[in-house]
């Protein structure tokens, strides 16, 4: 099969035209005539990916290796420290980002991984019934997404209402018509902002909300007939 008829296929279940335009996502490296033996989903790339990915394979990652436009590429420096294997080794990489953030992921970790109804989406937004007191529904969270540790903004002793951005969504905090808000970095001045407009948030951790990108996407891949390896993306971040 090839990278174009993998694309196109990805393009239909998730379409790039929706990401965002300051995201990167679509065929990074590669050739679209390009023929691939392996299909590998990940969230990130690193050194040690490559290194065990085989030749003439397509690494499918949630992030773009690439998000602003290359004035130089030094091959001792990020990302082209990374393309230069990639190149040699005839590695081809499709992002799919923002775009499936608002098709699959939110849709998933909602309703597979917290276990919580969806009552309304909007864009990336995905809202949530809830109906529990905050302290509850926060260790809850916390279970669910295996985080080491509960960050929060308790603006409410009863949340009636959630929404759901998976990894940076603080940004968008201002246009959220809801009792609690779940997304990842949040920063000290979005924790009072959210203070200050009486929204109860929980940080549900950037990889930590994301790290099923490959699972979500490796089932669709499967129908096609494709083998599909799922790397164990890891965590930047050590929590001691």
């Amino acid at each position: 099969m090839t990278v174009k008829e993998i694309y196109t296929y990805l393009d239909s279940l998730s379409p790039f035209a929706i990401q965002e335009g300051w995201d990167n996502s679509g065929l990074l490296v590669g050739d679209f005539a390009q023929e691939i033996t392996h299909v590998v989903l990940s969230i990130d790339i690193d050194e040690e990916l490559i290194e065990s990915i085989p030749e003439n394979a397509l690494l499918i990652t949630h992030h773009p290796i690439i998000f602003g436009g290359l004035k130089q590429l030094q091959f001792n420096q990020y990302p082209a420290k990374i393309v230069a294997p990639m190149i040699r080794k005839n590695i081809a990489n499709i992002a799919m980002h923002t775009n499936f953030d608002q098709t699959h992921l939110n849709d998933y970790v909602a309703t597979e991984v917290l276990g919580y109804p969806i009552i309304a989406k909007e864009g990336f937004v995905a809202y949530l019934g809830v109906d529990a007191p905050y302290d509850t529904f926060a260790a809850k969270i916390k279970m669910a997404l295996g985080l080491p540790h509960t960050r929060g903004v308790k603006c409410h002793e009863y949340i009636r209402t959630c929404a759901l951005v998976t990894g940076s969504g603080a940004s968008l905090m201002r246009n959220i018509e809801a009792d609690c808000f779940l997304t990842g970095d949040i920063k000290y001045h979005d924790a009072m902002e959210a203070s200050s407009l009486g929204l109860s948030m929980i940080d549900i951790g950037h990889y930590e909300s994301e790290r099923y990108f490959g699972e979500v996407l490796g089932g669709y891949l499967e129908k096609l007939g494709l083998s599909v390896i799922i790397s164990p993306s890891k965590n930047p971040f050590t929590y001691l």
